[in-house]
């Protein structure tokens, strides 16, 4: 297991998490007679998605993140963006975030398969973090805080290994590996089985730095060669060009981990991902309560009807008791995640050592104070 996994997690299923909070409140069919509404939901677009990044970006949050510690269990993780995603005024009830949590789950465990090399890794979390820096561009206080997380990425990472990379990528693995969730668009595009595993695709670009397959060499104890062998590959494989910028600015190349739903010229590789987050959600629904402090409340059906039936028909394990929150800078607010501290307990049976318990203890208690 890597120490150094932690923040790679964290920052990705992060940018995915604002990237489907994004669209959905983006995707709102309102008349033109209602312009007024328009603004006032424009604005709380924008004050939500500063100040979960505000929150998520958070000096001291991420100095504790960054620290070598192993792999939170998965319900803390969960608790953690339970906590992110309510950081505003925005409102989802259980079964919304169940699903906001699946679809971030499932479509970084879908780029950590894809990705051509361990190493990649790093370069779907630039992406993220690319799109994360463009949503706050117009706060430089938040934007601050982006850069310094860019600087630290770069720091702790850039000089790892090749191997060291490898055991990140297992890692994100072992966290993964019994996360067998079925999205009905992975299914329908045929990139997940019935049982909830990936369908990996055999055609693409071949990893920076090495050959399409397809041929063998031999050498003498010389290092002569002196023989070769043709081999059919059995798939469809493209040469990389170049590699992807891994400093705080430049071209990526790969396209794993970019926002999908404003990506124009997707990698090849990433084609069915790409078709799945452009058709994640049908329409959203906001409600707007009398008193305009409360929040608004967002679900990620298309309708209530659907939302109560996913709730009711969820399996037991993929359940999480989650508490509705209203994140406002209040005492009520406060005192909801007091209550929610106190009921954090582990699943039982699930193993975890106690450091990491202490760890993320640590990071829940950080975030009641942001």
């Amino acid at each position: 297991m890597s120490s150094r996994t932690l923040p790679l997690l964290f920052i990705n299923l992060g940018g995915e998490m604002l990237y489907i909070l994004d669209q959905r409140l983006r995707a709102q069919n309102i008349p033109a007679d209602k312009a007024k509404k328009a603004d006032w939901i424009e604005d709380d677009r924008r004050r939500v998605m500063n100040d979960i990044i505000t929150t998520m970006f958070n000096k001291k949050f991420l100095e504790e993140l960054f620290k070598p510690q192993e792999l939170y269990s998965k319900k803390a993780l969960r608790t953690v963006f339970d906590r992110l995603a309510h950081a505003s005024i925005m409102r989802l009830n259980q079964a919304s975030m169940d699903k906001l949590y699946d679809l971030m789950t499932m479509a970084f465990k879908y780029q950590v398969l894809l990705c051509p090399r361990a190493k990649d890794i790093l370069l779907v979390s630039f992406n993220h973090m690319d799109a994360i820096k463009d949503f706050v561009k117009d706060t430089p206080s938040v934007l601050s805080q982006v850069d310094e997380t860019y600087r630290q990425l770069i720091e702790m990472y850039t000089p790892l290994s090749s191997g060291e990379f490898q055991l990140i990528r297992q890692t994100l693995l072992i966290f993964f590996q019994d996360m067998h969730i079925r999205v009905s668009i992975f299914l329908k595009d045929k990139v997940q089985n019935s049982n909830g595993r990936f369908v990996l695709p055999i055609s693409g670009p071949v990893p920076h730095g090495t050959h399409i397959p397809g041929l063998i060499r031999m050498f003498s104890c010389n290092g002569e060669e002196v023989k070769r062998l043709q081999f059919r590959n059995g798939g469809n494989y493209t040469g990389v060009l170049r590699e992807g910028s891994f400093e705080m600015f430049g071209e990526r190349v790969i396209k794993l981990g970019t926002n999908m739903y404003v990506n124009t010229a997707p990698n090849p590789l990433a084609k069915e991902e790409l078709n799945m987050l452009a058709r994640l959600m049908g329409g959203m629904e906001v409600q707007k309560p009398g008193n305009a402090d409360s929040g608004f409340r967002v679900n990620l059906f298309a309708t209530d009807e659907e939302e109560e039936e996913a709730l009711i028909s969820r399996p037991d394990e993929f359940s999480y008791d989650v508490i509705k929150i209203q994140a406002t800078k209040n005492q009520q607010a406060n005192a909801e995640l007091v209550k929610i501290m106190g009921d954090f307990t582990e699943e039982a049976g699930e193993p975890c050592s106690s450091s990491a318990n202490s760890k993320g203890d640590d990071l829940l208690a950080m975030m009641d104070g942001l």
